[in-house]
Order: structure tokens, then sequence, then C-alpha cells
């Protein structure tokens, strides 16, 4: 099934501002959301769309990119097409979108009235951001790391209950078990998370005294990390359940890792392809050769013909970039760069000078060429 406009999803004009983009996207996203509609397919469906329209076009440049191409510009299928624009990284969940624009926290018991949602999101742990230097070929092909976190992990004594042993609970005094306390401003009543409990309606009477009752401690985690082949500068790889602990048994946060790859000393890269600057001699471009370009994985022949031009590309397909989201590989274009001689002996420059005196304007028609057309440009003189 064809895709939405994204416009059309948020219910805005093309010519929305991104103000205007955000306030339709918290308007929509509060009423689809999955905990206002439990167990309703069609509303989670929204959300999910109401979450890629929204990161796609409160961000400029993948705005831009949508203004020109439509969805065709995040189709790797189509991305040649589409100006090379790509998110190698994909698109993220629904509710770490919905997470950002609202700020987590609060927000949820005061969207969803303090239920589960509410407080599982209050005690949820912090998502971590990591970055990390690949190089161009562990990029390209892939690999695996093992990044060391400082981090709040779980607390070994409690095990991330936040309670000594032998410990109990009970309805917390200050909001009577019901994880939220109600204030009154003139005619409006305001619920808010309860902040001695925070949320979760029980308190223990004997905290843990190694973890001070938070059930998480601050500790130093050596996390492997899965680097699939095909990334590039700008990936954000999630390692879910990786953030921080949450407090008191709550969900742990995620870990995020941004990649940055460091430039290669022959390839540069192009989307999917590489593009790599060959040098040949003289006489290989005059009289035409076989010669050996690199790829990542060794070499390949390709065959220079005789007159070949300073500049000529040669494209040799599959030899590029896997694709990250599995749509194959790219291709490889070896540019040719004719090497003119230097520091020529004296017998070298006499036989060169032999050669430019056997040539006539029927070895250099590009060159005929161009000066036809300034002399015609010039009147003839």
């Amino acid at each position: 099934m064809a895709k939405r406009d994204y416009y059309e999803v948020l219910g805005v004009s093309r010519g929305a501002e991104a103000e205007e983009i955000k306030k339709s996207y918290r308007k929509l996203a509060i009423k689809f959301h999955p905990d206002k509609n439990p167990g309703d397919k069609e509303a989670e469906e929204k959300f999910k769309e109401l979450g890629e329209a929204y990161e796609v076009l409160a961000d400029p440049q993948s705005r831009s990119a949508y203004d020109q191409y439509g969805h065709a510009a995040f189709d790797p299928r189509q991305r040649a097409g589409a100006g090379g624009f790509g998110r190698s990284g994909g698109f993220h969940r629904p509710e770490d979108i919905f997470r950002e624009v609202f700020g987590g926290g609060s927000i949820f018991d005061e969207l969803f009235g303090g239920g589960g949602g509410g407080r599982e999101a209050s005690n949820r742990g912090s998502d971590l951001r990591y970055d990390m230097e690949v190089s161009f070929i562990e990029a390209a092909q892939g690999t695996e790391r093992e990044i060391t976190v400082n981090k709040m992990d779980e607390c070994d004594v409690c095990h991330g209950s936040g309670a000594e042993k032998g410990a109990t609970t009970k309805n917390c005094p200050t909001c009577g078990g019901r994880g939220q306390v109600i204030s009154s401003r003139g005619i409006f009543s305001i619920a808010q998370t309860c902040p001695r409990c925070e949320g979760r309606g029980k308190v223990i009477d004997k905290p843990c005294g190694s973890c001070r009752g938070q059930g998480r401690k601050e500790k130093t985690s050596k996390i492997k990390i899965k680097i699939p082949a095909g990334v590039d500068t700008g990936s954000r790889l999630r390692s879910s359940g990786n953030g921080e602990a949450g407090i008191r048994g709550g969900p742990s946060g995620d870990l995020y890792v941004v990649l940055h790859v460091k430039e290669h000393e022959i390839f540069q890269r192009e989307g999917d392809d590489l593009i790599c600057d060959v040098p040949i001699s003289f006489v290989q471009a005059a009289l035409g050769a076989e010669i050996e370009v690199p790829t990542l994985n060794g070499t390949a022949q390709i065959r220079i013909p005789n007159g070949t031009q300073n500049g000529t590309v040669f494209r040799l397909k599959g030899k590029g970039i896997k694709n990250v989201q599995g749509y194959g590989f790219g291709d490889l274009l070896a540019r040719v760069v004719v090497e003119v001689p230097n520091k020529l002996n004296s017998t070298q420059r006499e036989k060169l000078q032999e050669f430019a005196e056997l040539c006539d304007e029927n070895v250099h028609p590009i060159r005929k060429g161009f000066f036809d057309k300034a002399k015609e440009l010039f009147g003839g003189k």
C-alpha cells in the first residue's frame, strides 16, 4: 500500500512553519497513543505513521529532500535518483520520537492519568549516547566492538529492588497509595506524580543502604556493539536495555551509538558507491592497457582502451558498499588520472620531442576542436 503524504498525515500545509508541525504532531500523537487506545491496531499504525512523518518534516534537511523527491528520498533502492539522500540508520521508534517531543517523565502522568505507562516512564532509566569512531573499512564491511560505559546499573546488593533484605512495603502516606497528589488551582484540579513514592504508590520501610533505596549504583560496564556493514557517519545504532537502569526495578533505558567514519586514503564514498582515482601513465592512456584497481576485497582487472582521456570513469558493478538495509551492493567507480611524466633525462626529452614532431592535428582531435571553436568565438582570427 502506498504511503500517505507526510503533510497530509500531520494535517498541515506544505508551507507550514516548524512550530505548527510540532503542535499538530503533539495533538494527534496524544489522540492515537497506544496507552490511550489499548489493543487498537489502527490507532497503533496511525501513531507510527505520525512519528515517521514528524521525524522527516521536523528536520530541515530531510524535509527539503522530501519536498523535492517525496518518499523516494528515503528509499535506498531509489537513492541514486533522489540525489543520494538517505537515512542509513532508518527511522526511530515512534515511542522515542514521542518522548523526545514531550520531554518524557511526568508528562506521561499528565497525559495518561498516572496509569501504569506513566509510572513506568517515571521509573525508566535514561537513554545514553556514545560517540564511536570507526575506520572506513569497518564501516563498509561491518565489525563488532566492545565499549566501556560508566552508567547507573542495577545494585548488586538489593538486585534493583531498593530494599534491604526482609524489608516490607506499605502504601505511601503522602498519596495514600494512588501514586498521585492532587492540588487545586482555582476551579482546576491538577494531578501530579507523588514526590515521595515517585508514582509507585508504595514506600519501603528499610531502603537498601548500598544504593540508598534507588535500586541502582554507578558502575563501569562493558557492552558489545555489532556494527552492520554499510553504515556511514551519522548512523545511530540502538542497543536496547543498555542505557541506565531504572529506579527500583524500573525498565532500563537504551544506549544509542552514533558513528563517525574516518576518511580513507584511496576510496571516497557516495551513497553506496565507491570512487577511486587510479593513476595511469601517458603511454597506457595512449596505447591501452590492462591494469589492476583496488577494491574492498582485493583487486580487480579493468581494460584501458587506447586513447583513454584523463578523468574517464570505469564502473565495476557490485564492488561498492553493501547497503545497510540489505538492498545489495553499490558500484566501484574507477576514475583514471593520466600522470604527466616529469624529471625527464636528456634521452627521454629527445624521444618525446621526436614524438611531438611526428604528431599532427588528427592525433589531438579534442584540442583541434577546442581551438576551432575559439577562433569562431573571436571572429576567425
